[in-house]
């Protein structure tokens, strides 16, 4: 099994055929002109050629994003079915998971009339949004209410403050596909290569949303970059590893080869050894 750290996750077509080649292997070819259509779509969304919506306009949250998100998801699904993991997974709870790591931040998505700021003003409400844009738009795919569900309730887990174990899930399956989006999520942001350089991309994408939501300096967890890249190595040991580890049942170590170390795991490893780097450079 080859990592998905692999994939040129800049080039959308490159991951839609990494997608098409997971989902082919596991014995799931007929969803590929449904891969190919989500694909072209999604990418129209963050372009600005879907209807009635302008492109994403943020340097952090970019499309980039989303595939190194996706195409993480995509390796633990694969690896996890190789496992023989229950419950078992089928096409379309793999289906179901694409969409959500496809749309988890399609609420940056703003309005073709809405041209002040960035969507990055959204930050702190986005997953709702989300979920707003995932129900007008997953009809389009025969989606079911309960398959609609499973898709929100995986993209609200995405979200600091919504915990997976907090969330009723009406399947067994649904909170798999939630711990998968969730993981995919977050590890994607950690390990990419450029997660050093892209911090105060970040951090201007906080300030406009704090601005935004009129959320007074004193109050915001994060005053100054330095701040942010203070706080980011307790931010992956005491919240994101554990709540990896525990609510989102571990489903990361479907991304390792046996016996082998786990390459995302490592390169946020590696990111945090910068930002250290980084930090006590600055302080010569």
């Amino acid at each position: 099994m080859s990592s998905p750290l692999e994939v040129n996750t800049k080039d959308p077509s490159a991951v839609c055929a990494y997608a098409q080649k997971i989902f082919a292997g596991l014995g799931w070819s007929q969803s590929a002109p449904w891969v190919d259509k989500l694909f072209c779509d999604v990418t129209g969304m963050f372009s600005g050629s879907y209807p009635g919506y302008l492109g994403i306009d943020m340097s952090y949250h970019d499309f980039e994003h989303t595939l190194q998100a996706t195409v993480c998801l995509l390796g633990i699904i694969d690896g996890r079915q190789h496992s023989g993991a229950t419950p078992t997974f089928h096409r379309r709870d793999a289906e179901l998971s694409l969409m959500a790591v496809l749309l988890h931040d399609a609420g940056f998505l703003k309005h073709i009339d809405d041209t002040t700021g960035t969507g990055a003003k959204y930050t702190l409400i986005h997953e709702r949004r989300s979920c707003q844009f995932a129900r007008a738009y997953l009809p389009h795919y025969a989606v079911t209410p309960n398959e609609m569900d499973d898709v929100c309730a995986a993209i609200n887990c995405t979200g600091p403050r919504n915990h997976i174990a907090r969330h009723t899930f009406h399947r067994p399956e649904a909170r798999i596909i939630a711990c998968i989006v969730v993981t995919a999520d977050y590890l994607a942001q950690m390990s990419a290569p450029d997660y050093l350089h892209k911090l105060p991309l970040l951090f201007r994408e906080f300030e406009e949303a704090f601005a935004y939501e009129k959320v007074p300096v004193y109050q915001r967890p994060y005053k100054t970059l330095r701040e942010l890249e203070l706080k980011t190595a307790d931010f992956w040991h005491k919240f994101v590893r554990p709540l990896l580890d525990n609510e989102a049942d571990a489903v990361y170590r479907y991304l390792s080869i046996t016996g082998q170390p786990n390459p995302y795991l490592q390169a946020v490893e590696e990111n945090l050894k910068k930002i250290h780097a980084k930090l006590q450079k600055d302080q010569v």
